[in-house]
């Protein structure tokens, strides 16, 4: 087992194009966000395992003498085991979780141990370890801050415990794991997922692991070639929303009005699929009539999903502050509400980013500067990350 440091980083989500017509069997494009979730794993010989999640406010440690006494054997289900509702009521009783914890303490503890107890249970002893897990991601805003979690713990354990190989060489600040090995990041990290989402798609896990743009559609997943890096505003209007009951409305549409809203969903469909196509012919030489068509998908987009009944007047507000300053915005994710994002063309100066930041947090909105198109899962050295990022980590 490794002795040193880790230090794990892993990117969230926004959907770009195709939310709500995905359900419907048409493409989505998701897209990794470089808004990021760090990890950094210390192993010690204390006798303990100490996980700390400063965002949600957890400091728990289990010790490991007990955790290796306990009967394990609901795992030893082969290389990977899949988290079903039996196995997740045995390790709520493994965490040894109050009955008054919180939903989200409570998954973000379960997905932990699950994790920690199968990937580490070939080694000869369970390790003492110290993880802190920090987010630069809202939680529940629908941008893939679980499964950014779930990849970091999966890239570490597996790291640490010597089942992939540490890319990182000496004199580097950042590296990235190999295909296969990402392969099976992925693939623990989906289990983490099934332990706090039941049945998810797998899209989520699957951008924070290999980062750049992905296809969804139908249950198959595939990478975008190249995909360039694109400046956005990411605006969460913080309106609360509920995503199945926005799919049950985009549904009882479709029932009530089939030659209306099934033209629509093509539609969107058609969006995804020239966006895609554009993206592939951007590369790394984008040329400005480039961004003017994916300014005008954005547009269409948007109205498309207007009429599908999954807008919001935040989202509304958000738009016409954007359009004021010949910017373009959408929806991304399930509407009604939630996050937005606006595509910021190359050569925009800096004064009007900041005056259009300042417009949205003044609507009550949260806004960030990112990129989308980010690299996926990674490990880096001590000195490559930022004070602030160490510091929440230190759980200042």
């Amino acid at each position: 087992m490794l002795s040193e440091v880790l230090l794990v980083s892993a990117p969230g989500k926004v959907i770009l194009h195709g939310e709500h017509a995905v359900v419907h069997g048409k493409v989505a494009l998701a897209v990794a966000l470089n808004l990021r979730t760090f990890l950094r794993l210390q192993p010690h010989s204390n006798g303990k395992v100490d996980l700390s999640l400063p965002n949600i406010g957890i400091k728990w440690a289990w010790d490991v003498a007990r955790l290796q006494l306990l009967d394990t054997s609901f795992l030893e289900q082969g290389d990977v085991t899949t988290p079903t509702p039996e196995l997740v009521e045995k390790l709520k009783e493994v965490a040894g979780l109050p009955d008054d914890c919180a939903v989200t303490e409570s998954l973000a503890v379960l997905a932990f141990l699950y994790l920690y107890l199968s990937i580490c249970r070939k080694q000869r002893a369970l390790p003492s370890l110290d993880i802190a897990v920090w987010s630069e991601l809202p939680h529940g805003a629908g941008l893939g801050s679980s499964a950014a979690y779930s990849v970091c713990l999966a890239a570490a354990l597996l790291t640490v415990c010597e089942e992939i190989p540490n890319p990182l060489k000496d004199g580097d600040c950042v590296n990235r794991w190999t295909k296969e090995d990402l392969e099976l990041i992925n693939k623990w990290a989906f289990q983490g997922e099934r332990v706090i989402h039941g049945n998810p798609s797998g899209v989520d896990n699957a951008v924070s692991t290999w980062g750049g743009a992905l296809r969804y559609q139908q249950g198959k997943i595939s990478s975008l070639k190249r995909p360039p890096a694109l400046q956005i505003l990411l605006t969460n209007t913080k309106v609360p929303r509920n995503t199945r009951t926005l799919v049950a409305g985009v549904r009882n549409r479709l029932l009530k009005f089939p030659e209306i809203v099934a033209p629509l969903l093509t539609s969107i469909d058609a969006i995804s699929l020239e966006c895609e196509r554009v993206l592939g012919e951007m590369g790394e030489a984008p040329a400005p009539e480039q961004y003017l068509v994916l300014e005008e998908l954005i547009d269409m987009n948007q109205h498309h999903l207007n009429a599908l009944g999954v807008g919001h007047a935040s989202l509304d507000q958000l738009c016409q502050v954007t359009r004021a300053r010949g910017l373009h915005s959408k929806l991304t994710g399930a509407g009604g509400g939630g996050c937005g994002i606006t595509l910021l063309k190359p050569g925009l100066e800096q004064p009007e980013v900041e005056a259009t930041k300042q417009a949205l947090t003044s609507c009550g909105f949260d806004c960030w500067e990112t990129s989308i198109g980010a690299p996926g899962v990674s490990i880096h050295s001590a000195t490559s990350l930022d004070s602030r990022v160490q510091q929440a980590l230190d759980g200042l």
